[in-house]
């Protein structure tokens, strides 16, 4: 199940909410205000990729046992 990001317009408030993908249009409220068009917010998410700091045995430590 996807993890959307809400905003609502009436009070601003920012939530979370796990949509099952079988529901085409979820009815979703605000858990502040109880206002029911909250507005989907584009999402960051994280990726992993090339350090342009540090050296390489540093970043190489990050990434979890060795051995």
């Amino acid at each position: 199940m996807p993890l959307y990001e809400y905003q609502c317009p009436d009070c601003d408030a920012r939530f979370e909410r796990l949509v099952r993908s079988s529901d085409s249009a979820p009815k979703i409220a605000c858990p502040t205000c109880g206002g029911e068009r909250p507005e989907r917010l584009l999402s960051m998410f994280a990726t992993s990729g090339p350090r342009s700091t540090g050296s390489a045995s540093s970043a190489a430590s990050d990434c979890g046992p060795v051995g």
